[in-house]
C-alpha cells in the first residue's frame, strides 16, 4: 500500500472517529439528562427512568386466576412495542384479585390511549361473517419485505397463526382466493386485505399502503388478540426510576473508565495493533450508541449487560487476531505478510464465535419477552458491530499506519515460545475443583431451604408480594429513600428485598416487599407512623403478582433451550465432531452452576437481572470455548490419529497457544464489569458481582475443562473402536 493511500485511510478513520464520537456523545448526554441534547436520548426503562403506571379494574364478576394471568400475559405481549416502533420493556402484573397494573417506561401517551380499551380482533369475510379471531394469531410483527416485481422494500404485517388455526386458515384461503378478509378491532375495520393465494405454513402477510408506523400500529392491535376480560381504567400515575438517576450516571461513568482502562491495556499489551484496536473500540462505542437510538431500543440494566458482553467480544476478536499476527512474525514472516496471514487464520475463530452467540441473540430476541428481549437486542447489535470494527476498521487502520512508516517489527511484537502446559494431565484436579465449587452451591441451597429461607433469594419480580403506598409529606430523593426509609421497612417486616418508587409530583412513595402477613402489615404501619411521621389514613396495602409471569419464564426457558440447541448444532457442523458440542455443553453447565452457587452463597436477589446474567455468561463462555476448539481443529490438520499421547499433546499445545488470549480477554471483560461494581448503586452491584464470578468461571472452564473433556471423550471413543 502506498503512503498516500495509507494517509487517506488514517484521515478517513479520524473523520469516522470524530463523527461517531460526536453523535455518540450527544446521545449519551441526552440520555443522562442534558437538555440541549434531549432529542437524541435513548429510551430508558422503568429501572433507569421511570414512567407511567396505569391501573385497570376488571368489569363484572371477579376473574379466575387463569383468566387474570392470561390477560396479563397478552397485555405484556402487547406493550413490548410502542406505537412509534420503539422497543419497550413495560411491566404488567396483578394487584389484588381484580386489578392489573401496567408500568410503561417513559409514559407513552399513545400506548396509554390504546390500552384503555383492549378489545376483540376479528377477521371477517365480505358479508361480515367472522372467520378467525385474535385467538387464532400467535404473533403479529411489522416487518419489511422486498416486492418480487419491483424489488422495492415495503412495510407489511406478518402474522403467525397458532398450530390449531394454521390448517383451517390454509383451507379457507385456498377456497377464497381473490376475496376480501377484513381485520376488525371492536367492530372498527383496520384493514381489508385481499387473499392472493392459498396460505400454507401458518404464516400470512398483510400488505397495503403501509408505512412503518401504520404497519406497527396494525400489528400492535392484532397482537393484543382477544382478552378474556373487559378492563376499565381506574387511575394513572407517574412513577420515578426504580434505581434512581444516579444509577444511570454512575453506569455511564463506570463504562467510560472501564473503556479507558481497556484501551490502555490493549496498547501496553499489543503496541501498535493495540493502538489501532483502541481507535476501533472508540468507533464501535459511538456506533453502538447511534444504533440503539436508530433502532428505538429501550435501555435497561439487562440491556447494559448486553452492551458490556459485546464490548468484551469486540476486544476478544482483536486479541485473537493480534495473537495470530505475533505468531506469524515469530515464524519469520514480514509485517505485511504476518498481518494478512494472521487475519486469515483468526477469521474462522472470530466468525464461529460471533455467529454462535449471534444465533443465541436472534432466538432470544424472537422468542423471549421482557428483559430477555431487551438483552437480546443490545447484544445482537453489539455482536454485529464488534465483528465489523475488528475485521474491517481495525485492519484498515493497521494497514494505514504501516503504510505511513510504522513498518518495524518492534511496533507489533512477536509471540514468545512457550512450553506446553499439561492441562490434560491435570484434568482430575481441575474437574474436582469445579465439582467442589458447584457442590458448595448446592450445600448452601440445602441449608437455606432447611432454614425456610428458600434455596435462592427470589425477588419480587419472581415471587410477587405486597405493595404499600404512603404519603410521607415531603419530597425524598431516591438516595434519601434508600438511606432513611428502606432500613425502617426492612427492620419492621424482616425483609431483605425492598423496592421503592416515587409517585411523581406528589410526596407519595410506593414500597414493594415480600407478601406481608396481618401482623407484618401492622408492624410496618406502626414503623411508618412513629419513625417517619406518616399519617395512618394515607397508608394503603395491596397484594401484587410477580412481574415475571409463569408464561414469561416459560418463554425464557424455551428461548434459551432452542438457542443452546442451535448453537451446539452449529458447533457440531463447523467442527465435524459431536464431542466438541458435548464438551461445550458440560462447560456451559459448569458456568451456570457456579454462578448459581454465587447467588446461593451470597444470597443475591434473583430477579429480572438474574436472567440477563445467565445469558451473558453463556454467551461469553461459548465464545471463549470456540477459540480453543478452533486451535485444536487447526493443529489436528485433518488428522484422524487415535494415539492418546498425540491427542494429548495437541490439546495441551492448543490451550497453551491460546492462553494469552483467554487471560487478556477475561481481564478486559472483568475490568468493564468491575468498574460497574465499583461505581454502581446497590442494585447494580448485585448485578455485577455474579457477572464477575461468571467471567472467572467461564475462563476457567474454557482453559481447564473443555479441552481435557474433549480429549477424554475422544480417547474413550477411539478405545472402544479399537
Amino acid at each position: 500500500m502506498k503512503k498516500s493511500k495509507g494517509a487517506l485511510i488514517l484521515l478517513l478513520a479520524i473523520v469516522v472517529l470524530g463523527a461517531t464520537s460526536f453523535f455518540g456523545a450527544r446521545i449519551v448526554r441526552g440520555t443522562t439528562g442534558a437538555k440541549s441534547c434531549s432529542g437524541d436520548a435513548i429510551g430508558l426503562g422503568l429501572d433507569l427512568a421511570g414512567g407511567v403506571s396505569i391501573t385497570y379494574e376488571v368489569e363484572g364478576k371477579t376473574p379466575t386466576t387463569e383468566q387474570l394471568n392470561d390477560t396479563i400475559y397478552k397485555l405484556q405481549q402487547r406493550v413490548q412495542t410502542a406505537s412509534d416502533g420503539s422497543i419497550t420493556e413495560a411491566q404488567v402484573y396483578a394487584e389484588g384479585n381484580n386489578r392489573i397494573n401496567v408500568d410503561i417506561p417513559g409514559g407513552s401517551s399513545d400506548m396509554f390511549a390504546e390500552l384503555q380499551e383492549p378489545g376483540k380482533i376479528e377477521f371477517r369475510d365480505a358479508d361480515g361473517n367472522v372467520q378467525f379471531t385474535g385467538e387464532d394469531i400467535k404473533t403479529a410483527e411489522a416487518v419489511q419485505h422486498r416486492d418480487q416485481n419491483t424489488q422495492a422494500k415495503e412495510d407489511v404485517v406478518e402474522l403467525t397463526l397458532t398450530d390449531k388455526a394454521a390448517k383451517r386458515f390454509y383451507e379457507y384461503t385456498a377456497a377464497h382466493v381473490g376475496d376480501v378478509l377484513a381485520i376488525y378491532y371492536n367492530d372498527e375495520m383496520l384493514s381489508d386485505p385481499r387473499i392472493n393465494g392459498a396460505i400454507s405454513g401458518g404464516v400470512a402477510t398483510v400488505s397495503g399502503n403501509f408505512d412503518k408506523e401504520s404497519a406497527e400500529k396494525l400489528a400492535s392491535f392484532i397482537r393484543i388478540g382477544t382478552l378474556d376480560l373487559t378492563l376499565k381504567q381506574l387511575q394513572a400515575k407517574e412513577v420515578s426510576a426504580q434505581l434512581g438517576v444516579k444509577a444511570l450516571s454512575n453506569s455511564v461513568t463506570a463504562a467510560g473508565i472501564g473503556l479507558a482502562i481497556v484501551m490502555v491495556f490493549m496498547i501496553i499489551m499489543y503496541l501498535l495493533p493495540g493502538f489501532a484496536s483502541a481507535i476501533g473500540l472508540a468507533i464501535y462505542t459511538g456506533l453502538m450508541m447511534i444504533a440503539l437510538k436508530l433502532f428505538g431500543i429501550t435501555l435497561t440494566l439487562p440491556g447494559i449487560a448486553g452492551i458490556i458482553l459485546s464490548m468484551g467480544m469486540a476486544v476478544d476478536a482483536n486479541v485473537v487476531i493480534f495473537a495470530r499476527i505475533r505468531e506469524e512474525l515469530a515464524a519469520g514472516k514480514s509485517v505485511t505478510s504476518a498481518i494478512k496471514v494472521g487475519y486469515k487464520k483468526a477469521l474462522s475463530a472470530v466468525v464461529d464465535g460471533n455467529v454462535t452467540t449471534l444465533i443465541a441473540a436472534i432466538v432470544l430476541g424472537m422468542l423471549g419477552s421482557g428483559t430477555v428481549k431487551g438483552f437480546a437486542y443490545t447484544f445482537g447489535i453489539g455482536i454485529i458491530l464488534s465483528m465489523f470494527t475488528a475485521i474491517v476498521i481495525t485492519r484498515y487502520i493497521m494497514q494505514g499506519l504501516y503504510a505511513c512508516g510504522f513498518q518495524d517489527k518492534k511496533f507489533y511484537g512477536e509471540a514468545k515460545e512457550r512450553a506446553s502446559i499439561d492441562f490434560v494431565g491435570k484434568r482430575v484436579v481441575t474437574i474436582c475443583i469445579a465439582v467442589a465449587v458447584i457442590a458448595i452451591g448446592f450445600i448452601f441451597m440445602g441449608v437455606n431451604n432447611s432454614q425456610n429461607k428458600g434455596i435462592l433469594n427470589y425477588s419480587l419480580e419472581f415471587m410477587g408480594g405486597t405493595s404499600t403506598t404512603a404519603d410521607f409529606g415531603k419530597d425524598y430523593t431516591i438516595e434519601q429513600i434508600d438511606e432513611e426509609i428502606v432500613p425502617v421497612v426492612k427492620e419492621a417486616v424482616g425483609a431483605t428485598d425492598v423496592q421503592t418508587q416515587k409517585v411523581s409530583d406528589t410526596t407519595q412513595i410506593v414500597i414493594k416487599t415480600k407478601t406481608l402477613s396481618d401482623d407484618e402489615r401492622k408492624s410496618l404501619d406502626k414503623a411508618l407512623i412513629e419513625k417517619l411521621g406518616v399519617e395512618e389514613k394515607t397508608i394503603t396495602f395491596e397484594s401484587i403478582s410477580s412481574v415475571v409471569s409463569n408464561e414469561m419464564r416459560q418463554d425464557a426457558i424455551v428461548a434459551v433451550a432452542i438457542a443452546l440447541v442451535l448453537m451446539l448444532i452449529y458447533i457440531w457442523f463447523r467442527f465435524k465432531d459431536i464431542r466438541f458440542s458435548a464438551a461445550a455443553v458440560i462447560a456451559l453447565l459448569h458456568d451456570v452452576l457456579v454462578v448459581l452457587a454465587c447467588y446461593s452463597v451470597a444470597r443475591i436477589s434473583v430477579g429480572n437481572t438474574f436472567i440477563a446474567v445467565m445469558l451473558t455468561i453463556v454467551g461469553y463462555s461459548i465464545n471463549a470455548t470456540i477459540v480453543i476448539f478452533d486451535r485444536i481443529r487447526e493443529n489436528l490438520n485433518g488428522s484422524t490419529t487415535r494415539d492418546p499421547e498425540r491427542l494429548r499433546e495437541i490439546v495441551n499445545r492448543s490451550i497453551t497457544q491460546t492462553l494469552s488470549r483467554s487471560i487478556n480477554t477475561s481481564i478486559t471483560t472483568f475490568v468493564m464489569v468491575a468498574c460497574l461494581y465499583a461505581f454502581g448503586v446497590l442494585s447494580i452491584r448485585e448485578f455485577s458481582l455474579p457477572l464477575m464470578v461468571g467471567i472467572v468461571a467461564g475462563a476457567y472452564s474454557s482453559v481447564c475443562l473443555t479441552g481435557p473433556i474433549w480429549y477424554m471423550l475422544k480417547v474413550k471413543k477411539e478405545t472402544k473402536n479399537v
